[in-house]
């Protein structure tokens, strides 16, 4: 069994087959693959070399030392593999408090997009106190409107990202958090 990672800048929060904990910088191999794999990073701003992942990295570790929180590192329990970022991620110009996730291709269709979704909204509104979650998709991502409307979320209204994104629209989905804890009341209901 491999250990729990642990994390100074935050949580790790668990789920029956993860562990999802703040980025550093043991996951710079992984994430420079995945940020490199043209059709992993299609939806997500598209590839990026080498030295633009590090910087990729950075912010994201920089954003949880600013704000507390930003998007956590996806491990599987069993192997400790990295498996992609999943979580909130809030930055200047955002059109809200968004919990987003990116899986490394292999990974996709295991349903790992969706346990990390559901524990980090969780936490989002448990922890940090958010009235709303979004997610920012691609109009031609199928696969994560997909995990949207599992998670609960529906199609709230198209918008734009800040610049540099800013001349690409994306399909704004959400819910606030009255809707899901209703929704979570009755999960909680079924045996």
């Amino acid at each position: 069994m491999i250990a729990r990672p642990l994390s100074p800048l935050g949580p790790t929060l668990e789920t029956p087959r993860l562990w999802l904990r703040p980025p550093s910088v043991e996951d710079f191999e992984a994430w420079a693959a995945f940020l490199g794999d043209a059709e992993a990073a299609r939806h997500i701003g598209g590839t990026q070399p080498r030295a633009t992942a590090w910087r990729s990295l950075a912010t994201m570790v920089g954003a949880w030392h600013l704000n507390g929180s930003a998007m956590f590192s996806l491990i599987d329990k069993r192997s400790g593999r990295w498996l992609g970022r999943v979580g909130p991620w809030r930055p200047e110009g955002w059109p809200g408090t968004e919990v987003g996730w990116g899986v490394v291709r292999d990974a996709w269709g295991h349903g790992y997009a969706h346990e990390a979704a559901t524990v980090t909204i969780d936490w989002a509104f448990d922890v940090l106190g958010w009235s709303e979650v979004i997610h920012t998709i691609d109009p031609d991502n199928v696969a994560s409107k997909g995990v949207a409307r599992k998670l609960g979320s529906c199609r709230l209204r198209m918008g734009r990202l800040p610049e540099p994104y800013h001349e690409l629209p994306v399909e704004i989905w959400g819910q606030s958090r009255a809707e899901w804890n209703a929704a979570r009341a009755r999960r909680q209901r079924i045996p």
